[in-house]
């Protein structure tokens, strides 16, 4: 399985209009941050987790040619303000996209992207096939996908086990019980958002604690705000089995 890291920013990502700080004046293209979506190639098919504002960017930047299927954790804009773009591929493969999304997700989906699920629709709008998740393993288009169940302070978002890779995205806390779900992955991504606390989201300090805990043989920290430094900085501070995550990057698994 390869692994192609879409975005690993977040929407206080890079730059930020005005900011002189260290990553925002960077010329280091690893501290250029989209937001964060990942792009999954199993044998022959092709998924993405999450399609967030800068999706059609991420998508041209990276060739990706075919899509079989889109993949949701949570439905805030900045992991689903992409899906419109599907439209594209579409056209190209004569066929409706289908997309996975528990069906709280779903609602907001209806809801954001009215005119795609209207009754009498506008003719081009996306073609969408929408596919019920919730904590029971399920397939995509053919792929096993193990959900983790995460809490974005209180918000329920899904985290996703594929093989031997585990992505998580938006979490602040994990149940002993997901966590047992994630033991045994060779790569585990997990968001890491700043050094500084906050509500929702893991800082530094506590994605290490994580990988730590879970023990993977390789980790990467993704869903990166401005505030966390610059990639050649942070980098320094890890262990060997730690990296900081940058758009573009692929990994195989």
């Amino acid at each position: 399985m390869k692994v192609t890291f879409l975005g690993t920013g977040t929407s206080q990502g890079v730059p930020v209009i005005g900011c002189n700080c260290p990553v925002c004046t960077s010329v280091d293209f690893r501290d250029k941050r989209l937001r964060t979506s990942v792009h999954l190639q199993v044998a022959d098919k092709s998924i993405i987790i999450d399609s967030g504002p800068d999706f059609r960017q991420q998508v041209l930047a990276n060739r990706i040619h075919r899509l079989d299927a889109l993949v949701f954790t949570h439905e805030h804009k900045d992991h689903t303000a992409g899906m419109d773009d599907v439209r594209s591929f579409n056209f190209l493969q004569q066929r409706s996209m289908p997309v996975y999304a528990h069906p709280r997700v779903q609602e907001s989906l209806k809801r954001e992207f009215s005119y795609v699920f209207a009754e009498k629709k506008y003719p081009g709008v996306p073609q969408i096939d929408l596919h019920s998740i919730s904590l029971d393993k399920f397939q995509v288009v053919g792929v096993p996908f193990q959900p983790i169940e995460v809490l974005h302070y209180k918000l329920p978002v899904l985290g996703f086990r594929v093989h031997d890779f585990t992505y998580i995205t938006d979490a602040k806390t994990i149940t002993e019980a997901e966590k047992d779900k994630i033991i045994g992955s060779k790569v585990l991504v997990v968001n890491a958002l700043q050094r500084q606390k906050h509500i929702s989201h893991f800082t530094l300090e506590e994605a290490l604690a994580i990988v730590e805990e879970l023990r993977p043989e390789q980790a990467y920290f993704t869903h990166l705000s401005h505030r966390m430094g610059t990639h050649r900085d942070v980098e320094k501070e890890l262990p060997n089995n730690v990296k900081i995550a940058y758009d573009g990057l692929t990994v195989e698994v």
